[in-house]
């Protein structure tokens, strides 16, 4: 017989119809068909035989299809043989490879489902043919790439194989059904099926049992020996030679897959199961993101650090900026540097100690204090850091700033170039707990606090700035012996330089001002591990009580920058009005108007760079001046007299506001505890420390203590001049203020009233008491009577004037 396939039902025997009726092997590749096309002849889900044709089952022949969609059987694709051949190569002996008079192949069928195939044959005895293929494959031991660990196995075919195409997928649990007779017992059941594969387990129905038909389940340890068995014993009728006793001949079996696993059913016992599975999605998911997305961002975070994405910084894009548009800038960039180098150059002893600091170990902070609008970040970014590579800057006001917790963390990521950052995922996993704990009764921990997610990125930042500082450790012989923390001790000026600027702004002032303590002991770490340098600028004058909770044993390097002096402060504005200078150099007059600005605006820099603004948009220096003064007295006025909005978080009263602003008018400079000790801070200093918090006043320290008070910017005291001299906001304001003293000095004679009265029934020995108390509420009394005398004036002027 030649390497063809016949036509189903037609027997090799008809010479003159079979040629016509068969093709080339090497086109079919029924191992990579759907089994829809394997279900019988004419889709019965049966196979015909003729007269003189046994079955014969090859099992191991295809991967078992345990599910619709199944790799392996696109690996199949590249197997281009067709079954009929691998069998005829592989699965027979050499005398049955071609058809002889003693064996003779007419139709192969193969049941992809099941991993096996169907072979139809004429032998004038199949019993012995059945034997000697038996036992030439258990000779080879022939193992598919698909099951390494199984061999290819041959049955004969007793029953009536029903070849399906549901979307049943085999197991290794068989329900057999008994039809048509009695039922068979354990015995007979094991005799039939053993050979097909290892049982585990037989159970029989029960005989009360009323659930027809009436079986039996048998449990293989393999999948194969079940789909063997389904195949050779579907629709078997036993005769009574293989029943137990002989009285359980003639049932008819009809043997069906019990599913081992239900559909969905991971699905189900997830959500069956929510207060295993919620933690452990939680945790996979943690796990995930750490894998996948931490690389990432140190990645990134290491170019923000070394500056690996600035243009600027590009050596490429510096030649050719030099080369192109430098050419037409007409030295802006140099005047840019003389405008600094005119403010700095009284700052040089400061910006040298900074220089030497970074090149020593000390593990501490480096602290620049000074009033807003100083000049520190400009200080430290362009003369102390301008040439050095690897610096890391954090504004602390882009961060505390922002309202809700993924705005906060939003831009604390873009701060130290963290990314990706997803933090409205923190939204949806709370929605995501919030079902949890109302489903299961505790939270899933999918959702992440502000703190925690800042800790994360802070965490990630430490890892690439240690990255970065290692870099070059092995770059010389003499440093490869050492280990990372020997490196980093012995060479100071490898490490990045991390400054946190704007630190303690506001503080208190919302429900961020929590993240100054992470960001103070990430920055104790980093010094404490000598991963950096950390410079911190802040405006707040007690900054000492923040950082030495995180590093109490240290004694933090602390530079002061003060306003300017007036002559740094005119050149420095000469310098940036560029070629207006020279007209107001040469004009006498308007040479003495910019002293007199300047004298009146301070060395405040902010104050000094609008100065100059408005004067190169054409003002004078008088006209410049006297705007800025009166935009600052319409701040002052609005910020703490006219808006009324955040009274109740005030820890400052505008009577207080007002008493410090008509001292400020008179004198630069006021005695602190004199302050304290008016009627008006009777409750304690924490007015005036809320007062220096929003810049209106700035307290002196010396020696430790708080020693005089002075305006939060110079030009404050031109303006505070310029409110008192308003006589009917000036009327207004002293009306509420004496209103309020006469409110406090009745209340300390109500409480003296009070007092009288328990001791008027106590003997004489309690009249000192009473005399001071009399003495005492008699000057309360003269206070309210002064009081009410002054506001009787200012009440006229208020009706008068407006």
């Amino acid at each position: 017989m030649n390497r063809l396939l016949t036509c189903r039902g037609v027997p090799p025997y008809f010479p003159t119809i079979r040629p016509q009726l068969s093709r080339p092997a090497n086109r079919v590749h029924p191992a990579f068909r759907r089994h829809t096309s394997t279900i019988g002849t004419d889709k019965t889900g049966f196979i015909d035989r003729a007269p003189g044709e046994s079955l014969l089952y090859f099992d191991n022949v295809f991967p078992l299809k345990t599910a619709i969609y199944d790799f392996r059987y696109l690996a199949m694709r590249w197997d281009t043989r067709s079954v009929d051949s691998r069998i005829r190569k592989q699965c027979l002996p050499a005398q049955y490879r071609t058809s002889t008079p003693e064996f003779t192949i007419t139709e192969v069928i193969p049941r992809d489902k099941d991993g096996g195939a169907f072979v139809k044959y004429i032998s004038p005895d199949p019993a012995v043919t059945e034997a000697v293929i038996q036992e030439y494959l258990k000779r080879k031991r022939m193992k598919p790439w698909f099951s390494p660990f199984t061999r290819v196995r041959a049955f004969a075919v007793r029953g009536k194989p029903w070849l399906e195409d549901l979307y049943r997928f085999p197991s290794t649990k068989l329900k057999v059904e008994f039809v048509e007779g009695g039922d068979l017992s354990q015995e007979a059941l094991y005799a039939l099926f053993r050979r097909y594969g290892k049982i585990a387990d037989i159970t029989v129905s029960s005989p009360g049992s009323k659930e027809l038909p009436r079986g039996a389940t048998i449990q293989f340890l393999r999948i194969r020996g079940a789909t063997s068995a389904r195949n050779c014993l579907h629709g078997f009728t036993v005769p009574e030679i293989e029943a137990i006793a002989g009285k359980e001949g003639g049932v008819t079996l009809r043997i069906l897959y019990i599913r081992a696993m239900k559909t969905h059913w991971i699905r189900d016992w997830i959500f069956n199961h929510p207060r295993i599975m919620l933690p452990v999605l939680a945790a996979i998911f943690t796990t995930i993101a750490v894998w996948v997305f931490d690389p990432i961002r140190t990645f990134f975070i290491k170019a923000k650090i070394t500056h690996s994405f600035a243009w600027s910084e590009n050596e490429y894009w510096g030649w050719i900026k030099k080369n192109t548009i430098d050419r037409f800038s007409f030295g802006k960039g140099l005047q840019e540097l003389d405008d600094l180098s005119a403010l700095w150059e009284e700052r040089k002893d400061a910006i040298e100690q900074i220089n030497g600091w970074l090149l020593e170990s000390e593990e501490t902070f480096i602290v620049v204090q000074g009033p807003r609008g100083s000049g520190k970040r400009e200080l430290i970014m362009d003369s102390v850091l301008g040439k050095r590579a690897n610096v890391l800057l954090i504004d602390c006001e882009q961060i505390i700033e922002n309202h809700g917790d993924s705005a906060t963390i939003a831009a604390a990521a873009a701060q130290v170039g963290y990314r990706p950052v997803f933090s409205w995922l923190n939204t949806i996993s709370s929605f995501v707990d919030l079902a949890a704990q109302s489903t299961i009764g505790t939270s899933a921990g999918f959702s992440q606090t502000l703190e925690n997610q800042f800790n994360k990125i802070l965490q990630n930042t430490g890892v690439a700035l240690k990255d970065v500082a290692l870099s070059h450790k092995h770059e010389t012989d003499r440093d490869a012996f050492m280990s990372d923390d020997e490196y980093l001790a012995a060479n100071p000026a490898v490490r990045p330089v991390v400054v946190i600027d704007n630190f303690l702004h506001h503080e208190g002032s919302g429900g961020n001002s929590g993240l100054y303590e992470k960001l103070s002991d990430w920055a104790a770490l980093l010094v404490q591990a000598n991963v950096a340098h950390v410079i911190f600028l802040t405006n707040d004058i007690g900054f000492q009580k923040s950082l030495a909770q995180s590093l109490p044993d240290r004694v933090f390097r602390t530079v002061f920058l003060g306003d300017a002096q007036p002559e740094s402060a005119k050149r420095f504005v000469l310098h940036h009005l560029d070629e207006h200078a020279d007209r107001i150099a040469k004009n006498e007059k308007l040479n003495r108007e910019l002293e007199e600005s300047i004298h009146a605006l301070g060395g405040r820099l902010t104050d000094l760079e609008f100065l100059s603004r408005r004067i190169k948009a054409g003002e004078t220096p008088r006209q410049a001046v006297e705007e800025i003064i009166h935009t600052s007295a319409s701040e002052i006025l609005k910020l703490y007299f006219l808006d009324g909005s955040e009274v109740a978080k005030r820890k400052w009263t505008p009577q207080q506001a007002w008493y410090l602003i008509k001292l400020l008018a008179e004198d630069e400079e006021l005695r602190y505890n004199e302050i304290v000790l008016h009627d008006f801070f009777k409750s304690g200093e924490e007015a005036l420390q809320s007062l220096e918090q929003t810049e209106m006043i700035s307290i002196v320290n010396r020696n430790g203590r708080p020693w005089a008070i002075r305006p939060g910017k110079p030009v404050y005291r031109a303006a505070y001049q310029q409110l008192i001299n308003d006589r009917v906001l000036k009327a207004k304001m002293d009306w509420i203020s004496l209103k309020a003293l006469i409110s406090m000095q009745t209340d300390e004679i109500r409480k003296v009233e009070e007092e009288l009265a328990v001791l008027a029934g106590l003997d004489k020995k309690s009249n000192r008491r009473v005399d001071y108390l009399v003495k005492k509420m008699e000057t309360a009394q003269r206070k309210i009577e002064d009081a009410e005398s002054q506001m009787a004036g200012l009440k006229k002027v208020m009706q008068k004037e407006f």
